[in-house]
């Protein structure tokens, strides 16, 4: 199935809390430090995807 995998969905849940995280930030005030905690939390996210889909815990090819 299609995006189903430990890659993908730790990706995802990362980037659900980096979002968490910078949407709090900026209720908060806005606090700027954990806004760009958050920002990074989101970019890193396809970064740890992509790292663990190319140890081999991606989506298998059919």
């Amino acid at each position: 199935m299609h995006g189903s995998s430990p890659a993908a969905w730790t990706a995802v849940i990362i980037c659900l809390v980096g979002f968490t995280v910078g949407g709090i930030a900026l209720l908060l005030g806005p606090a700027w430090v954990m806004f760009w905690v958050g920002v990074a939390l989101t970019l890193g996210s396809a970064v740890v995807g992509k790292i663990m889909s190319a140890a081999g815990m991606g989506a298998k090819a059919h």
